[in-house]
């Protein structure tokens, strides 16, 4: 029986609760509004099955990638929408065009991050692009093994744990499944996230969000949100260093279980490691025009061949030269000193946003307080 006693030893990849032949697990949203399992204790019947598919409780072995490239779609339109080189699109049309299905990630309609299947090119475009959350992946692992068992090619898209727990999910290797890793920094907290978009939409309806906006160019990107207005639509955007995405690369609204991550250096088990190529500018300009590069890395024989197939021109590094712009290829991230003491006050405090400010500068706080203080000393000698 799966019981989270810490909860840095749990990714919320959801094997255990599609595993569970009595359906006696739910996913439960915690205070810090990340879903952990929770057993029904009456309906167990100790079958063992959601300890044998954790990926914390079996983790993979370290591997060494077969190759590491950098390359570029050449379709411009794709590459633009997209938040690096456009890789992804040109694996998963190729799995469409023989018939195949595609898994990944898209907004539903609260702008919150699920884990969906495309069966054509229209649904595709929902995958597309960077969702700085983490999804809620449903039963896609069940929906995919369906469609394994079928014979039909599976793409499956996800976070290194995401693929860590279809694969311990499925239990066996199968021939037709391409396991896609999506380089993945951490994945911040979904109730952030919720009180972030309130705040900053005030009532208004959501339109779009964008978290990779390529305006200002791929190397200085921007997260946008376009909101419905009775005058008009209005567009808010905040650089790559706003409060929002600062609180995610300062790992203060992070995951617990990002603090040890259990499917790096090639532990998940994925064919294909996908991400944005980061330091392309210094290692060949050839491939940066900064409109975006992709980061290819392959585990597999099998992902190796699928890569190839594409016919791009394909720049190959060592992982070391690679590794030193791109962090989250290896290693996981320490939280911020300040994490826990931020989320036991995220329930009582009405803005997340100056919420995170006060544990993110702390210096400023400081002397903001100081400030304050003075004024209000003044104020009493007169």
């Amino acid at each position: 029986m799966i019981h989270i006693f810490d909860k840095h030893n749990c990714c919320g990849c959801s094997s255990c609760v599609q595993s569970c032949p009595k359906q006696c697990i739910r996913f439960d949203e915690d205070d810090q509004g990340f879903r952990y399992p929770v057993v029904d204790k009456d309906q167990c019947i100790n079958c063992g099955l959601c300890e044998k598919v954790c990926p914390f409780l079996n983790q993979g072995v370290n591997k060494v990638p077969i190759k590491v490239y950098a390359a570029i779609n050449p379709n411009e339109s794709i590459r633009k929408i997209s938040s690096s080189g456009g890789l992804f699109s040109l694996l998963a049309e190729k799995v469409l065009f023989v018939g195949g299905v595609v898994f990944g990630a898209r907004f539903d309609d609260n702008w919150e991050v699920v884990h969906d299947f495309a069966e054509d090119n229209d649904k595709l475009d929902s995958f597309r692009g960077s969702k700085y959350l983490q999804s809620r992946i449903g039963e896609t692992y069940k929906q995919a093994r369906e469609f394994l068992n079928l014979g039909r090619t599976v793409l499956f898209s996800g976070t290194g744990c995401q693929i860590a727990g279809l694969k311990r999910f499925l239990g066996k290797e199968y021939e037709n499944l391409i396991a896609v890793e999506i380089v993945c920094h951490s994945v911040p907290s979904p109730l952030v996230w919720r009180k972030y978009l309130q705040e900053i939409c005030n009532g208004n309806t959501v339109q779009n969000v964008n978290f990779r906006d390529k305006s200002s160019g791929w190397s200085r990107y921007s997260y946008s949100i376009v909101v419905k207005h009775s005058g008009g639509n209005l567009s808010y955007s905040e650089p790559a260093s706003g409060i929002y995405m600062k609180g995610l690369t300062s790992n203060l609204t992070t995951r617990p279980s990002c603090s040890q991550c259990p499917s790096r250096y090639g532990k998940s088990g994925a064919d294909i490691v996908l991400g944005d190529c980061w330091g392309i500018w210094d290692l060949d300009t050839s491939l940066d025009d900064n409109k975006g590069t992709s980061l290819v890395v392959t585990y597999t024989q099998k992902g190796e061949e699928f890569v190839h197939e594409l016919g791009l021109e394909l720049r190959e590094f060592s992982m070391s030269e690679l590794q030193k712009y791109n962090a989250g290829l290896e290693g996981s991230y320490l939280l911020h000193p300040m994490h826990d003491r931020f989320f036991a006050e995220i329930s009582k405090h009405n803005n997340v946003q100056s919420l995170m400010q006060k544990y993110l500068n702390p210096q400023s706080n400081s002397i903001i307080n100081k400030i304050k203080k003075f004024i209000v000393r003044i104020k009493r000698m007169f």
